[in-house]
């Protein structure tokens, strides 16, 4: 009969450990690891979903960096890369300012968090209000003497990008901002009382103290914000379905994988799209390490 108490401590902490372990891992390999494999496999297939799996090779990774149905996309997802820097920008200002004694700071603090709260579908509604012709932002500018700004916000190509980018950084900013407050916080207020007895003003204060304090947050704000943008597909499904040229690489992805039975060139554009991420999050670690 199998004992704990017949074998050594050293093995019996090992025991324990494989037991507690054993389920989790087991729950991680099928429902994580497999399907990823499996998504490798199936882009060097012609799988349409129901049929027989060919092998094709390199086939689908040559249509989409040569066929510009596909490669279209990637110029997309700048809009979004770029309005992480707005976002992540914008987030540290204001954790910045909060992090000092301020008049309803704690007001200020659920305002710019409440976005990230909202269901994505509900912000996408609200936006087609906000941006429709003769919505709220139409009525807006009108007010304010603009009326030479309106446009379609959603139905003109060159500028339905940028709204779909703006109602992003809207959105995700709260995140950011609630982690860069509380990295801030965190800083012992005896660092602030010296340098300001040392003539320090709040900048001064920003740029040696509190910058360099939460650097590797900075970094993991960074990381988390630039993939989320190179994925980014719920509010630009919601708002458009990827119409007037807002198709995003996620949102040509899943057309091309259930829409059109393509499931083989769908995996190797989720496949390039996990390289992406791989190679951004590995550049942005080698100028954000934790020597630093």
């Amino acid at each position: 009969m199998f004992k704990l108490s017949n074998f050594s401590y050293p093995t019996q902490k090992k025991i324990i450990i494989f037991a507690f372990l054993i389920i989790p891992l087991l729950l991680l390999f099928t429902f994580a690891f497999l399907p990823v494999a499996n998504m490798f496999w199936y882009s060097f297939t012609d799988w349409n979903g129901y049929s027989d799996k060919n092998f094709v090779g390199f086939d689908n990774y040559v249509t989409i960096f040569t066929n510009p149905e596909y490669f279209h996309v990637f110029r997309v997802s700048l809009y979004y890369f770029f309005a992480t820097f707005i976002q992540l920008a914008i987030a540290l200002y204001f954790a910045t300012i909060l992090s000092f004694e301020v008049k309803f700071k704690n007001f200020f603090k659920g305002v710019l968090f409440f976005p990230y709260l909202l269901n994505g579908v509900a912000i996408g509604f609200m936006f087609l209000f906000f941006f429709r012709g003769g919505g709220t932002l139409d009525t807006v500018l009108t007010f304010l003497g603009l009326e030479s700004l309106i446009t379609q916000w959603l139905g003109n190509p060159d500028v339905i990008n940028y709204s779909l980018a703006g109602v992003s950084v809207w959105r995700y900013m709260g995140f950011n901002f609630i982690i860069f407050l509380g990295a801030i916080s965190s800083i012992p207020g005896e660092i602030y009382e010296a340098s300001e007895i040392d003539g320090a003003n709040r900048w001064h204060q920003f740029r040696y103290i509190i910058f360099p304090s939460i650097r590797i947050i900075i970094s993991l704000n960074l990381i988390l914000a630039v993939s989320g943008a190179l994925s980014a597909f719920e509010i630009p499904f919601i708002m458009t379905g990827g119409a007037n040229g807002s198709s995003t690489f996620v949102i040509q992805t899943v057309n091309t994988a259930f829409k059109y039975g393509k499931i083989g060139l769908g995996s190797a554009m989720a496949v390039v799209l996990l390289f992406i991420v791989v190679i951004v999050t590995g550049i942005q670690r080698k100028f954000f390490s934790e020597d630093d």
